[in-house]
């Protein structure tokens, strides 16, 4: 009877004490922090910023609780908000950053959850992202100094943050737009812009166009004149060469020069169907048909006259 009631009490001991031992272990993987709270007091704070290792840990069960906190980086969506820009222009900015948490008792103290922190960090970026893109124009935001307000945006967020345990690791404006209304007003403007330059454009083309012409045509008169200055200059040296040549030959054989004439003559006058000639057989100009030596036909004698010669 005693050995059976030990044997339980023993049994019942090594269950308490497996009991105390699940509830006083817990284990702290490497992407998490955690705090180990007595009666609400912070105790002491683990694998934070690599002071202790990741692993199994102990805690005073029923006396003490553990709170795990996210050692990696956390995302935090922004709504998307208007902005007035320096040149009061409206923007609509969407943004988004990544944190972490730097200091997990803080945190703890200050925000106690991620759903908190989130709602606070908003307010922080939201404000901030209004402060410093309100004293930037919109080129300035679009284009020429976006990465330098951005690195503004973060270090104004991460001066409020630290106070909540929370560090500002990553900060980008994704978007940064006109409103829709404003777009369709300053896509007509452009459009217009765009419009008139071409009209300009077509204008300028169409008089260097006309001056042009103008030009080549001016050029072609030019080049034709001289041209035909230039032809009949020749044909005038041309015409008086062969005179020369022609009174040259003249004066060397006179009978074959006129022999040759009259050649020209009848190559000229005889050509063509249409021709008429109205001229006497004895006339010169048939006096080469008449006579192989070109002499003119002796006139007729009158009746009852003496014949001349035999």
């Amino acid at each position: 009877m005693n050995g059976n009631a030990l044997r339980t009490a023993i049994i019942g001991l090594a269950a308490v004490a497996a009991l105390l031992l699940y509830a006083s272990a817990f284990t702290v993987s490497q992407t998490q922090q955690a705090l180990v709270l007595q009666f609400g007091r912070v105790r002491t704070v683990l694998n934070q910023a690599g002071t202790d290792k990741p692993g199994l840990y102990f805690k005073i069960p029923f006396f003490e609780t553990v709170v795990l906190f996210e050692k990696r980086l956390l995302d935090l969506d922004l709504p998307v908000q208007t902005v007035l820009s320096a040149d009061r222009q409206n923007l609509e900015v969407d943004a988004f950053a990544r944190y972490k948490i730097s200091d997990p008792l803080r945190f703890y103290q200050a925000v106690n959850n991620i759903a908190v922190a989130n709602q606070r960090l908003s307010s922080f970026t939201n404000a901030a992202t209004r402060n410093v893109l309100a004293s930037a124009s919109r080129d300035a935001i679009v284009r020429t100094q976006r990465e330098a307000l951005m690195n503004r945006i973060q270090d104004d967020v991460n001066r409020q943050a630290k106070n909540l345990g929370i560090e500002i690791i990553d900060l980008r404006l994704t978007r940064v737009d006109l409103p829709a209304a404003n777009s369709q007003a300053v896509y007509g403007r452009m459009q217009t812009e765009r419009q008139r330059e071409a009209a300009d454009l077509r204008a300028n083309g169409e008089r260097d166009a006309a001056t042009i012409r103008a030009r080549a045509d001016r050029d072609v008169t030019v080049l034709i004149a001289e041209a035909n200055q230039k032809a009949d200059q020749l044909r005038g040296e041309g015409d008086a060469d062969r005179n020369r040549i022609l009174a040259s030959a003249f004066g060397q054989d006179p009978d074959f020069f006129a022999f040759y004439r009259s050649m020209q003559a009848y190559e000229k006058g005889l050509t063509g169907t249409e021709t008429r000639l109205v001229i006497g057989p004895g006339s010169d100009f048939f006096r080469y048909f008449n006579d192989p030596q070109g002499r003119p036909r002796p006139a007729a004698a009158a009746p009852g006259a003496p014949a001349n010669g035999p």
